[in-house]
């Protein structure tokens, strides 16, 4: 049969239908506790049936699903085999394949978001609590009350700011031991300039301290520094991702007796059985057997290829109807699978170079605050001798002129554009992508599963006779091929009922064959039947004595396709095509969603190439795409999109995920980041425009330390508002 899809479809649940189970069946090892990755879950439902499905085998003793990462940890009273499993997930509807734990690194993500949260929240309360213990002295306590309030605020300032502001020691630290200034040395300072001088003004009875300066500072801070992580996906490495993706195990045949073994443990020159529904563990040549191969996450096809004796195979394709016997000619580290992980690894060490607004700024803004603070120091202490006064003009002015406005700039104005964005439809994993989304010139778009739905229709049903439709789902049911799967499914849904067949048996490579009413009955490739095969999508029906009938299928666009091209177009955006799928298919949808400038039959290398060759030219990329044949585009290109429903890999290296069906929100989404960066230049001519008012007022002596915090806080509360007006 012609034609493939990208992927099975969505999971089983209440919310989403599946395809049975195209992933790793070659055997797998006997474990006790494994990983299998989820792709297509989304919901409560496809948690809870996932655990059931699992806890029902023998030998399992938990089965954990983490929806964020889409994965489900298995552990067992004793050992079992990892392909069972996967097997029986496929039965119940849910795409299922192993990961090699081994490759994938555990995310600290998690715990890094609580402990920033947790150290928010005991700055904030230990600030309120200073705070109001300061309103007595504000009110005019004196004497030996006041510094009682005094001493009592520095018992709750400096164990909380030692613990709330520890991100920023350690930032600091490591950016003075290396010899340079970052935007926390300044913070740092201040911080610990408001404690020092206030300790020293509660020794010696002074008037004033500012433990509430130090834990305003720390606090708001905090605020920002939350704000971008929550802006940030937990982001795991696209590289480790493609490289646990591939076939952690294989049947190694030896002497004639087949041997499970780690991919690892091949050679040059083994020979390996791959079965039907398995995907490739090696780069080899088939010795034995026939099938047919879905290329479509590695290339894009959409049809799959006739797999026989003597023909070259690549790890990670699909094998769809026969068993197959491989001699490995590249294995691990040498296969075509885990080169598109190092294309992927070298795109994003490209891509972390891009340094956000923000540290541009705070590159040239830290070493003039740290001069100005001095300087002031330096000439209040000449022209008065009162190292006292010098000291808190000196506090005054670097906490006056502390980056914290700089520090809100951007992570308020990426976290109200990315609510806008999930509204829409859009989850932002990077925080530095929508600056990078505001600089795009160029877009190109993969075409099956990204522009078009990845799952063959059925386009010609109404004109097939009925007793040619009942035939044909006979001999469809008798088939896992996703074109018999799709004609299944839609003859099924218009109420149609199979004909009585007998001996209906696959042909690997070709179809699926009967008998009905003594007559010889087919559903499969042109060729098997006698028929010309066209540019279409087709599988064929052929009865004995009668002309073969063509089923035809159509990849349906993705809703919102020709929406999203015209927009970026009249948004000033070069739009193309990149797809590995066939010359006639790509021309055709090229010229239904008129884009101009396409490519068909391309290769994932290819793809990199392109973007790479037009970012060296000047041009600022973002690639849609949903395959592994997209990944190592998406890392390298200046900015990406992947669809929820894309490969893992794929969703891992881009910088937004498209959630919806819709793929409209693209062209919003760099007409919103190009607002958003709009509103970051603002925040920065704001917080530029406080420190030229404020500066001179603390350099004249004329803004205690406290008066500074509380000017601090006005500008940072001024920056928020303004990013709100993107909502």
């Amino acid at each position: 049969m012609d034609g493939s899809l990208e992927r099975g479809g969505l999971a089983a649940c209440p919310a989403c239908v599946a395809l049975p189970n195209v992933g790793d069946v070659t055997g797998g090892a006997a474990e006790k506790e494994l990983l299998i990755s989820l792709p297509e879950i989304h919901c409560a439902a496809c948690i809870s049936g996932v655990e059931r499905v699992l806890a029902a085998q023998p030998g399992v003793a938990s089965a954990r699903v983490n929806l964020t990462l889409k994965r489900a940890t298995v552990e067992a009273e004793e050992a079992v085999q990892s392909g069972a499993l996967v097997a029986a997930l496929g039965a119940a509807g849910f795409k299922a394949h192993e990961l090699d734990a081994g490759l994938l690194t555990s995310t600290e993500a998690d715990k890094a978001g609580r402990d920033l949260l947790m150290r928010l929240a005991v700055a904030g309360f230990a600030m309120m609590n200073v705070m109001l213990l300061s309103v007595a002295v504000w009110s005019g306590a004196d004497g030996a009350t006041r510094d009682l309030f005094h001493w009592i605020s520095a018992a709750i300032a400096f164990p909380a700011v030692g613990f709330a502001a520890r991100p920023f020691f350690a930032s600091a630290s490591v950016a003075l031991k290396a010899g340079r200034l970052n935007m926390d040395v300044p913070i740092t300072l201040a911080i610990l300039l408001a404690l020092g001088t206030s300790l020293y003004e509660t020794i010696h009875s002074g008037a004033h301290a500012y433990f509430d300066a130090a834990l305003s500072l720390t606090f708001f801070l905090l605020a920002g520094r939350y704000l971008d992580f929550r802006t940030r996906a937990v982001a795991r490495s696209a590289a480790e991702e493609l490289a646990a993706l591939e076939v952690p195990r294989a049947v190694r045949l030896l002497d004639g007796a087949e041997e499970t073994v780690a991919v690892g443990e091949l050679a040059v020159g083994d020979v390996v059985l791959v079965r039907p529904g398995g995907r490739m563990p090696v780069d080899g040549v088939i010795v034995e057997g026939a099938s047919e191969l879905d290329r479509a996450l590695l290339t894009g096809e959409t049809r799959p290829v006739v797999a026989i004796v003597g023909q070259q195979v690549s790890a990670g394709e699909v094998n769809l109807t026969g068993p197959l016997t491989v001699q490995v000619t590249a294995a691990g580290k040498d296969s075509s699978l885990h080169r598109m992980a190092d294309l992927v690894a070298v795109a994003e060490s490209a891509k972390n170079k891009y340094t956000s607004l923000a540290d541009r700024a705070a590159g040239l803004y830290a070493p003039g605050v740290h001069i100005l603070s001095a300087l002031a120091g330096i000439g209040w202490y000449l022209g008065t001798m009162d190292a006292r006064v010098a000291l808190n003009i000196a506090a005054a002015v670097l906490i006056i002129t502390c980056p914290c406005a700089l520090g809100l700039a951007v992570p308020a104005v990426v976290t109200a554009a990315s609510g806008k964005l999930f509204r829409k439809g859009l989850l932002i994993k990077d925080g530095t992508a929508l600056e990078r989304l505001a600089e795009v010139t160029h877009v190109i778009f993969d075409k099956t599963g990204t522009l078009t739905m990845g799952t063959p229709e059925p386009m010609n049903l109404c004109d097939i006779q009925e007793r040619d439709k009942r035939l044909a789902l006979s001999l469809a049911m008798g088939s896992a091929h996703p074109l018999a799967m799709a004609l299944t499914g839609a003859l099924r849904g218009d109420g149609v009922l199979p004909l009585p067949v007998e001996g209906l048996r696959e042909v690997p490579g070709y179809g699926t064959e009967a008998r009905c009413k003594g007559r010889v009955v087919r559903l499969g490739r042109a060729e098997w039947v006698d028929a010309e095969a066209g540019d279409e999508t087709a599988t064929w029906l052929s009865v004995a004595g009668e002309a073969p009938v063509a089923f035809t299928f159509a990849d349906a666009l993705r809703p919102g396709a020709a929406e999203a091209v015209a927009a970026l177009k009249a948004a000033g955006c070069e739009v193309e095509l990149l797809s590995g799928d066939a010359p006639g298919a790509v021309t055709r949808f090229a010229a239904a969603l008129g884009i101009d400038s396409y490519q068909a039959g391309v290769l994932p290398a290819e793809k990199a190439a392109r973007v790479e060759a037009l970012q060296a030219g000047g041009a600022k990329v973002l690639m849609v795409g949903d395959g592994l044949n997209d990944t190592a585009a998406l890392a390298a290109a200046h900015a990406s999109v992947s669809p929820a429903t894309a490969l893992d890999a794929a969703r891992v290296a881009s910088d937004i995920v498209l959630l919806g069906e819709s793929v409209a929100p693209v062209a919003e989404a760099v007409t919103t980041a190009r607002k958003a960066v709009k509103r970051i230049r603002e925040n920065f001519q704001i917080a530029t425009a406080y420190n030229v008012i404020a500066v001179p007022l603390a350099v004249a002596g004329m803004a205690t330390p406290l008066v500074a915090a509380l000017a601090m806080s006005a500008s940072s509360i001024t920056v928020s508002l303004n990013a709100l007006r993107l909502r």
